[in-house]
């Protein structure tokens, strides 16, 4: 077992290097949850279904003890294009809950989040021909796998009002969300469009812990020091920092030109986690495919392997050991921005958002990620929560990406594209609805065809979808 040397003058200077990327990349866990006056009301103005539990659920808020259950029901279709046409439906069902111990008479500032995702059903993954997902959701607690997983277990703990430690198993997912992109649940859906593509090695969930600041007013830094193979479903903490480690770090600015709200957000990570290589010998593509875990991107490895068992099995076997890289970088840029507030209310109005990001390209299949868009809160009249988006992704894939398979059988992999618009109607203040379609151009730009004799073109793919959020 290799041990973590965090008084390491090299494990410190990557802490601080992560510091001064200032990415605000800390889960939602990190902040205080809000707990509205009372979770009962009328069937259509309540915050949750279940309302107050006869009084017992606002005596628990009041002390601090929160317990949600939320569904997501995304069903989607490629409609047209892609590597097939056809319909899948998947879902989640979440469990959380938020201790305050301030509230609750223990002691101030410390506040505990355990969460749960239960997945079901499938995707459409496979027919959209894309390697970024369609739909983030699904690839939640793991790709097309119906299981439940401890998603976050996290206590963070403010030493004072600037300061605050967090650690346990931290879901990571959450951690990107701004005014118009970010929020799968309520948002956009692809992929490209709630993170930025090159962060794809961050782990969806991982034990770890880190730090939290607010220096000055409307300014949050923090940085997490991360197990790098954690997963949703591995819950042994024993197996924590194994292979090395992973900082996440940063931090988020607030401004307010001519008094209209945006955020300024620049950020990176830094792992010396031994991976493979994207550029390997003919014969250890298939052991790279099979052994590198993208874990934002799903798992587009056993797609490309097929291309090998049917056109190149002799590669099948390797004949020398693979190349491996020690360490890894990825670095973005972010913002969003308001252009008009109706009746000067900051929490409404209609904005843009822009994403950049960078890595290394040598083991991270992202070279280059970019997404730009426009997006409105609470501007229809009469529906003052609800919420739309137009935005538009790409990720320019390394090339040193499977160059062999690239050249050999012309399977495109330069770049995926998607353009998605949505619009989500709150139908009740527990119950949002929403109507996504997404045109998606895929990097791969071949499959084997239905006979397995020969490849056929991956045209450009229609999905559309609905999204159900309830939350009970």
């Amino acid at each position: 077992m290799r041990v973590l040397g965090i008084g390491s003058a090299r494990c410190a200077s990557m802490i601080v290097l992560g510091l001064l990327l200032l990415l605000s990349v800390l889960p939602a866990s990190a902040q205080p949850y809000d707990v509205p006056p009372t979770w009962g009301g009328d069937f259509w103005s309540r915050p949750r279904l279940t309302g107050d539990w006869f009084g017992v659920r606002d005596e628990l808020g009041k002390k601090g003890v929160v317990f949600d259950v939320d569904v997501l029901l995304t069903p989607q279709s490629v409609m047209t294009g892609g590597r097939d046409t056809g319909s899948e439906f998947w879902g989640n069902a979440d469990y959380t809950l938020n201790v305050d111990t301030g509230k609750l008479g223990l002691w101030p500032g410390g506040f505990l989040k355990v969460s749960a995702d239960s997945g079901f059903g499938h995707n459409v993954f496979k027919d959209s021909g894309t390697i970024v997902p369609v739909n983030t959701a699904a690839i939640v607690p793991f790709p097309d796998e119906q299981t439940t997983a401890l998603t976050n277990a996290t206590f963070m703990q403010f030493l004072s009002t600037k300061f605050g430690l967090v650690v346990g198993k931290l879901y990571t997912l959450d951690g990107f969300q701004g005014e118009f992109a970010g929020n799968y649940r309520t948002q956009f859906m692809n992929a490209g469009l709630v993170f930025p593509l090159a962060m794809d090695l961050v782990p969806i969930s991982a034990f770890g812990g880190g730090i939290i600041a607010i220096p000055w007013e409307n300014v949050l830094l923090s940085a997490l020091l991360l197990d790098p193979s954690g997963t949703p479903t591995n819950n042994d903490i024993s197996e924590a920092f194994q292979d090395g480690f992973t900082v996440v770090a940063g931090g988020k600015v607030t401004i307010k030109p001519f008094g209209l709200v945006g955020h300024q957000q620049v950020g990176g990570l830094w792992s010396d986690k031994t991976r493979f290589a994207l550029s390997q010998d003919p014969s250890n593509i298939s052991r790279m495919l099979l052994e590198s875990r993208f874990p934002l991107l799903g798992d587009p490895g056993p797609l490309l392997r097929r291309f090998l068992e049917r056109f190149f099995p002799q590669l099948l076997t390797p004949v020398q050991p693979p190349r491996t890289e020690n360490s890894t970088w990825t670095v973005y840029y972010a913002f969003d921005q308001y252009f008009w507030h109706p009746a000067g209310d900051p929490k409404r109005g209609i904005g843009m958002f822009f994403t950049f990001g960078a890595s290394d390209g040598i083991v991270n299949p992202v070279k280059y990620s970019y997404n730009a868009g426009i997006g409105g809160n609470g501007i229809v009249p009469g529906r003052p929560h609800d919420n739309f988006g137009v935005g538009w992704s790409r990720a320019d894939i390394s090339s040193n990406f499977v160059p062999f398979l690239r050249t050999q059988l012309n399977l495109g992999l330069d770049h995926d594209d998607a353009v998605e618009m949505y619009y989500n109607a709150w139908l009740t203040s527990w119950l949002g609805a929403t109507l996504d379609l997404q045109i998606v151009n895929p990097a791969m730009k071949k499959r084997i065809n239905s006979s397995g004799t020969g490849l056929q073109d991956v045209e450009t793919a229609v999905v559309g979808g609905l999204r159900l959020y309830a939350r009970f």
